[in-house]
């Protein structure tokens, strides 16, 4: 089997592939995005408190 008819056996398959995935709807993708964003900003907060938190432990260990 040549380069060139692998390459080609590859796209065939992945155009077969892709005619079986089933794709989300724009509704079903807008509230993925959302949950993502929401705890993206949820874990930011806890990491900057915990920052915050640990920070002014330090500076206090150290003008101790």
């Amino acid at each position: 089997m040549s380069i060139f008819s692998k390459i080609k056996n590859w796209f065939v398959d992945m155009k077969a592939e892709l005619k079986r995935v089933v794709w989300p709807s724009f509704a079903k993708v807008r509230q993925n995005t959302l949950i993502v964003i929401i705890f993206v900003l949820i874990v930011g907060a806890v990491i900057w408190i915990l920052d915050w938190l640990f920070s002014g432990a330090i500076a206090l260990l150290i003008n101790r």
